[in-house]
């Protein structure tokens, strides 16, 4: 399957990833790093993460690295992965 960052999501996480450039560049490289695998792994099982909470639909699951939400929508159709959005649980 291929994985689509949506345009929102990549606004989103650019938000996320200054702030915590802020207090550490270093961090945000990690951070970074360690959600793009996790992404990228979810082509080999990608209903793998538990429907989402916030969306009413069942392609639509939510990721959650370090605290952020990051929901996906499985699109078996098109064989894509859309990531839609990320967001602290807070944020909601």
């Amino acid at each position: 399957m291929e994985i689509v960052k949506s345009p929102f999501y990549n606004v989103q996480l650019i938000k996320r990833l200054k702030i915590i450039a802020v207090d550490s560049p270093n961090n945000a490289r990690k951070f970074k790093k360690k959600l793009d695998k996790h992404i990228y792994e979810l082509d080999y099982m990608p209903y793998k993460f538990r429907a989402s909470y916030y969306y009413d639909h069942e392609s639509i699951r939510d990721l959650i690295v370090q605290g952020y939400t990051i929901p996906y929508m499985i699109d078996e159709e098109n064989k894509k992965i859309i990531v839609l959005d990320i967001f602290k649980w807070e944020e909601r």
